[in-house]
């Protein structure tokens, strides 16, 4: 009995963002400033959070898991971008491209409108229903903020939102463009993608917390004390 041949595919080819060396270089130096920015961040927020009991709250509880998600997120991913753009050999396994719903349809079978409805359905569940709820609750705030007598406190109150609002669209937005639009060009997947696990982790906990009056009464007050244990030593 004769067998058919078959072909066994154990990694992809990555493009990467661009070809030219130089720009390639300056890639580098600006995905690793923004790695450092998300990791210190993210870790100087937990453990502020840690250290004054004043933060001790469910709020500051959810935005440390937050910190904690995007320091995972953006370290699964930002490290392995960084060694590609030094190696020679650009190219990414089975099992890490199969996690990249879109990125592997067109290679994966030449019908790829099933996937696409799966992707499409899955998006509407994890992208659009949750950020449509946000907006809701954004316009209910806006209203209420509206109705304030002072307009300092209005000022402020938008000032925190429209903060808030914009990682809010950028997030979803980007991930609505990457898991929804499976057709879209590659040089705005590749945008995007840049915006999805690089930006927006380390705008996170500048926008969320870090912005915070009761976060920067606590950094102040941990600067404080390692400024006075200092003095003391050198006394």
């Amino acid at each position: 009995m004769r067998e058919a041949n078959q072909t066994q595919v154990t990694e992809f080819l990555l493009l990467g963002l661009s070809d030219d060396p130089h720009t390639q270089k300056l890639l580098f130096i600006l995905f690793l400033a923004v790695y450092l920015i998300t990791v210190l961040a993210n870790l100087l927020l937990m453990s502020l959070v840690q250290v004054d009991s004043r933060l001790h709250t469910p709020m500051y509880f959810f935005l440390c898991n937050l910190s904690l998600a995007d320091l995972c997120f953006s370290t699964n991913i930002v490290p392995q971008a960084l060694v590609h753009l030094h190696s020679q050999k650009k190219v990414i396994s089975f099992t890490r491209c199969a996690a990249q719903a879109p990125a592997l349809l067109i290679v994966a079978s030449t019908d790829t409108h099933t996937a696409e409805m799966v992707i499409f359905f899955m998006g509407v569940v994890i992208l659009l229903i949750p950020v449509s709820l946000i907006l809701v609750s954004y316009s209910h705030i806006i209203v209420t903020v509206v109705r304030m007598k002072s307009a300092v406190r209005r000022l402020k109150a938008f000032s925190t939102c429209g903060s808030h609002l914009m990682v809010v669209i950028l997030f979803y937005g980007s991930g609505i463009v990457t898991y929804m639009t499976p057709k879209s060009s590659k040089e705005q997947e590749k945008l995007v993608s840049v915006f999805y696990t690089m930006v927006i982790p380390m705008l996170n906990p500048l926008i969320y917390s870090l912005r915070n009056k009761d976060v920067k009464g606590a950094l102040r007050k941990v600067a404080t004390r390692n400024f006075s244990c200092r003095l003391e030593i050198f006394r």
